[in-house]
């Protein structure tokens, strides 16, 4: 009899689905950390997991692990060598949230562009002359760097061109002919490209320990231009944002991923005011945080029932992954 550990509050159609299923035994942990659901894993042979680590060392506590669902798509906080030791698929939700995260990448072009939170702060306050300050400008015309031409990227790329922004975008895995088709244009130069764009949008995995977007990068931007990060924390630089920012060589940044989740409130980026903040929501809309809670939910029934699809095991080369036998 499988037992599950869901490690995080998700969306109740997911929770649902795994009590309707015969035969499974459940633990649930609303927190989101490590610390809530370590001491629980011992008896798992299942883990739903959202954003929080998984260490190696947590998971050699859970002698009977056979499945780890990750609530979501990236999996930078699990340790994969170590699941690839013992052969314990990592799955992911698949394509369920793209349009969500590239939603809530455009509504934050469109609120620095637009100098929203500024000016919800300012009539709030009674500054009504605030209007007259002529802040804010239009995106049409404006030039969007996506750095990563993936399911969001790719999303976010057809919204702006919508909203007549003039995109590049920067991948060297991507086919360059596959950029043209979809009316952008190939950036083969990462500085370049951040020197002439207005907007840059990040839309790529976490690979490593060094930033994508550092002081560098970062001083090769305008001092007009935006950075939006919706992608995983650590892409970027958090202090050399924080001090372009406040030395006014650049304009502003919306950020919904942060290099430590929860950041520490009061200091650096959380006490700066040209940035806006999201706490690590761009992919829970109440329609996709349902889509993910089913879809992780379906990963580990698929999988001891024997059908999960391999595509979703992101370790399946490394542990010769096809689908647990029926019955398992």
């Amino acid at each position: 009899m499988p037992h599950v550990l869901v490690a995080g509050r998700i969306h109740e159609a997911g929770i649902d689905a795994l009590r309707a299923a015969e035969g499974i035994t459940l633990d649930v942990v609303d927190e989101v950390s490590l610390e809530s659901y370590a001491k629980l894993i011992v008896r798992a042979d299942a883990v739903l997991i959202r954003t929080q680590p998984m260490p190696a060392e947590v998971i050699a506590t859970a002698p009977q692990l056979r499945i780890v669902s990750r609530h979501g798509v990236g999996y930078d906080s699990v340790d994969v060598p170590a699941l690839n030791a013992r052969g314990i698929p990592l799955s992911l939700v698949g394509d369920v949230n793209s349009r969500s995260v590239a939603e809530h990448a455009l509504m934050m072009i469109l609120a620095l562009a637009r100098r929203l939170p500024d000016y919800d702060r300012a009539t709030r306050a009674g500054e009504w002359h605030r209007r007259d300050s002529r802040e804010a400008g239009d995106i049409a015309g404006k030039s969007l760097l996506v750095i990563g031409f993936g399911r969001i990227g790719r999303i976010v790329a057809k919204m702006a061109q919508a909203f007549e922004m003039q995109v590049m975008v920067r991948d060297p895995m991507a086919d360059p002919a596959a950029i043209r088709d979809a009316g952008a244009v190939p950036a083969d130069d990462l500085g370049g490209a951040l020197a002439a764009a207005d907007f840059v949008s990040l839309h790529i995995p976490r690979a490593g320990q060094a930033p994508v977007i550092g002081a560098t990068e970062l001083a090769r931007m305008k001092p007009s231009a935006f950075l939006i990060n919706t992608a995983r924390g650590g892409l970027v630089d958090d202090a050399a944002l924080d001090e372009a920012l406040r030395a006014g060589r650049l304009a502003g940044a919306g950020l919904d991923v942060f290099t430590e989740e929860p950041p520490h409130p009061g200091r650096g980026l959380l006490d700066n005011e040209r940035v806006l903040l999201t706490p690590h929501v761009a992919g829970l809309t109440q329609e996709c945080a349902m889509r993910m809670s089913l879809a992780a939910a379906r990963n580990i029934l698929d999988h001891f029932a024997g059908r999960l699809d391999p595509a979703l095991v992101v370790n399946r080369a490394a542990i010769g992954y096809a689908a647990a036998p029926a019955g398992a």
